[in-house]
């Protein structure tokens, strides 16, 4: 047996498996993030342990398994993030995640000092507030004695396989999107490090996201509840191993979507895909030689998430529910009401810290199926633009299959199709997509498979959203006023802000 941690934004969706990868069952933990001013978004690391430890006790007190019958153990997690630790591989303070947007500064000396046509060349992103080493530098400038006490870093899934193992390493898709990693060579870049002026030593051991890390600790036994020889397998970053819990492994496997706290579109290719206008990133795969091309918006579900809470006092699962259900039959952009999803700043297209979201055309008439029925249409419109990144820069784009907690949604994904002009399929997997392709991930790294070509056997279609046409060609139109109202706000967006 194996079990797979996946550590999100909002929890630890965890699962055991088969040998063959094949799930048995599921728990998620919850654990709360700080958002605040300025672009704050932060969590305590600890949480992330304690949930490790809470999801791994009881899935094996569910299933009745013996805990010596799991024989392996992997994470995924949420990526760009920064865990600083100090000589003794404590926290010196919250980790800062991947939706986190204060280190504009630090960004801005790095554009100085390598360019940012320079930096996406060599990293296979661009230069941007929500990567990990611009993080790092944001601490080292605001809070030096908090820094004069880091000997270490580290991102999520790595400081969870250190507790488990007692050795901090990371793979190579979570270091290429640390924006301190060179993809040509495939090792941290000297060029980038030297340009933030970190301290080398810092930086963990990059290993192959199927390595075997070593055997649960003494302590992490008894924390765990586990045997002390089972092996964990050091896995990858959420959106890599995403494509291969949806059973996207190989170039031929077609696109996906997640729809979760943010929103991303990616695809596996041989080489990676750069965009003339930097509007999409490229990640190491978690499958070893190849990449994930990836245009990720900051919020996605989110997005929901939060006009759920401002209209409904009590938000529960139901009411959210009852919410998209009124959308269905509601008007937003046909009737000129239109919303911008960048309430956490934005990644692609645009790349800008600064946006903000907002409702555009709101008339007296609107109420609350109008507003959500924007926000389903806004998500669908922003993912449109960097869909037609892709396109432009030669990727073949025709179907794209759905997860994420907002692919349960038939109302979205129904809009999706009809904005996108392609089908979009949702498959038996929705919310363990992340701790399927982590178990994968073990599952090879183990040798208890062959290859990864055995994920796409995991899961299946349940369901096709085909585009009605004339409704397509619609939203084309729409999209380019959806588009317009943000290129005349973005100024506005960088005026508001005031930054120290």
């Amino acid at each position: 047996m194996i079990i797979a941690h996946d550590l999100g934004t909002t929890g630890d969706k965890a699962s055991l498996h088969h040998d063959d990868g094949r799930m048995v069952a599921a728990v998620t933990v919850n654990y709360p993030a700080q958002f605040g001013e300025g672009g704050l978004a932060e969590q305590d690391p600890r949480d992330w342990w304690n949930a490790v430890v809470e999801a791994t006790r009881t899935l094996v007190e569910r299933s009745s398994v013996s805990p010596s019958d799991v024989i392996g153990l992997t994470v995924s997690g949420q990526m760009m993030g920064a865990v600083l630790l100090d000589s003794t591989y404590q926290p010196v303070r919250d980790a800062i995640i991947w939706a986190d947007t204060r280190s504009t500064a630090q960004t801005a000396m790095l554009e100085r000092a390598i360019g940012q046509e320079r930096a996406y060349s060599l990293l296979g992103h661009r230069l941007n507030s929500t990567y990990s080493i611009e993080k790092i530098m944001w601490v080292r400038d605001n809070e030096p004695d908090v820094f004069s006490r880091v000997r270490h870093f580290c991102v999520a899934k790595d400081f969870v396989v250190h507790r488990l193992t007692g050795r901090l390493v990371t793979d190579r898709s979570d270091a290429s999107a640390t924006n301190a990693y060179d993809q040509g060579a495939g090792a941290w870049s000297a060029e980038m490090i030297a340009a933030s002026g970190l301290p080398t030593s810092i930086f963990p051991e990059i290993l192959d996201s199927t390595a075997v890390v070593g055997h649960l600790t003494d302590e992490a036994a008894s924390a765990t509840g586990l045997h002390r020889d089972t092996r964990v397998v050091m896995g990858g970053g959420d959106g890599p191993v995403a494509a291969v819990g949806v059973g996207v492994v190989a170039p031929e496997d077609g696109a996906y979507v997640c729809l979760g706290t943010s929103a991303w579109i990616s695809f596996a290719s041989d080489i990676p895909v750069y965009d003339a206008r930097m509007r999409t990133m490229t990640f190491d795969n978690v499958v070893p030689g190849s990449y994930v091309p990836t245009a990720t918006m900051q919020a996605g579900g989110a997005a929901m998430q939060w006009v759920s809470e401002l209209l409904n006092p009590e938000p529960t699962g139901q009411a959210l529910s009852a919410l998209v259900a009124d959308a269905e039959m509601a008007e937003a952009s046909t009737g000129g009401l239109y919303f911008l999803p960048h309430l956490l700043g934005e990644r692609s297209p645009y790349w800008n810290p600064d946006a903000a979201g907002a409702f555009v055309g709101i008339n007296r008439h609107h109420g609350r199926a109008h507003m959500t029925r924007a926000v389903l249409e806004g998500v669908a419109f922003n993912l449109l633009t960097s869909l037609r990144a892709f396109r432009e820069s030669g990727a073949v784009v025709n179907r794209i299959d759905a997860i994420g907690g907002g692919a349960a949604s038939d109302v979205w994904l129904q809009i999706m199709a009809d904005v996108w002009g392609i089908p979009v399929r949702r498959r038996t997997i929705i919310e363990e997509a992340n701790s399927l392709g982590a178990a994968v991930i073990a599952a090879v790294g183990l040798g208890l498979v062959d290859d990864f070509g055995a994920a796409r056997n995991l899961s299946e279609v349940t369901a096709e959203f085909t585009p009605d046409e004339s409704r397509h060609a619609d939203y084309l139109g729409r999209h380019e006023l959806f588009v317009d109202a943000y290129a005349n706000l973005e100024p506005w967006f960088a005026k508001r802000m005031v930054r120290k």
